[in-house]
């Protein structure tokens, strides 16, 4: 069986797992770095590792009690806009804020600890200097323009 088959299949399996887990959600915080299952995707799109589909990923802003908005992370050096490094338990941390996205609860796995302050400050400026100030109606540069 193609190698790229299986894990997609693989994932599909877990996803299922994940989705039926009857769990409360955990006590989560923005700035948080969790272990996420983001699963096996296609293209460009990040991937996680090891049999649960998993990355660490910084919660960027907690939506509702059990739903959140993350950043994957990758030890992986890249410089760029897209990408905001620092460094957590010792170790070179890259946050790919072009990988962001919406997650359920049931996604994630283990908490490995709280990025320190200065360093989700910059993950936060980051993520708007690359989101949301490229779109001129969102950052009100295009005043009477708005497509919203």
């Amino acid at each position: 069986m193609n190698l790229i088959i299986k894990r997609f299949l693989e994932w599909i399996g877990l996803k299922e797992r994940l989705h039926n887990q009857a769990h409360k959600p955990p006590l989560v915080s923005e700035g948080d770095l969790w272990w996420v299952s983001v699963g096996e995707n296609i293209g460009s799109e990040i991937n996680g590792k090891s049999a649960l589909f998993s990355r660490p990923a910084v919660i960027l802003k907690k939506l509702t009690h059990s739903f959140y908005f993350i950043v994957p992370t990758t030890t992986q050096r890249k410089e760029g806009s897209w990408f905001v490094a620092f460094r957590h338990a010792g170790r070179d941390v890259v946050a790919c804020l072009h990988q962001a996205r919406a997650i359920d609860y049931r996604r994630l796995s283990t908490k490995l600890g709280t990025v320190d302050d200065e360093d989700y400050r910059r993950i936060v400026r980051g993520f708007e200097k690359l989101y949301i100030k490229k779109f001129p109606a969102i950052s009100g540069e295009a005043a009477g323009k708005s497509r919203m």
